[in-house]
């Protein structure tokens, strides 16, 4: 218990090592419905992915991972800008591209993870949250 608490306060107090650790969280999630990992932070000039997974259809999903202590100031999907998205269509139309796979069917999912300050951490999940 004193473990979790320690580890609560670390991630409260550092918001790279909370974004590191909602990633991971969110991968682990992601694994539990079927997904399999392809590329983690894949980045290139028109912007980062988070995750890029392969789903049972086999389609490419790119993942956007948005990881907040709480949501005193707004709510976690309110951060995702016309501009970020936008980001994320390009910067996913450039993998496909760079890794030939282009003729396959893809979608962009958000997942948003809210440490809180006790109790579990509430994941959402966003399927296809920028329809393309």
């Amino acid at each position: 218990m004193l473990g979790i608490l320690r580890t609560r306060r670390k991630l409260l107090a550092d918001r790279a090592l909370l974004g590191r650790w909602g990633e991971k969280r969110c991968e682990r999630f992601l694994k539990k419905k079927g997904l399999q990992k392809l590329a983690r932070n894949f980045s290139c000039k028109s912007g980062e992915i988070d995750l890029v997974m392969v789903g049972s259809d086999k389609s490419i999903v790119f993942v956007e991972v948005r990881t907040r202590a709480d949501e005193n100031f707004g709510s976690v999907e309110s951060s995702i800008t016309f501009a970020k998205k936008s980001k994320l269509l390009r910067t996913a139309r450039y993998f496909l591209a760079t890794h030939n796979i282009e003729n396959r069917p893809f979608r962009v999912d958000v997942v948003t993870i809210v440490l809180g300050r006790t109790g579990k951490p509430q994941i959402r999940h966003y399927e296809n949250a920028l329809v393309t």
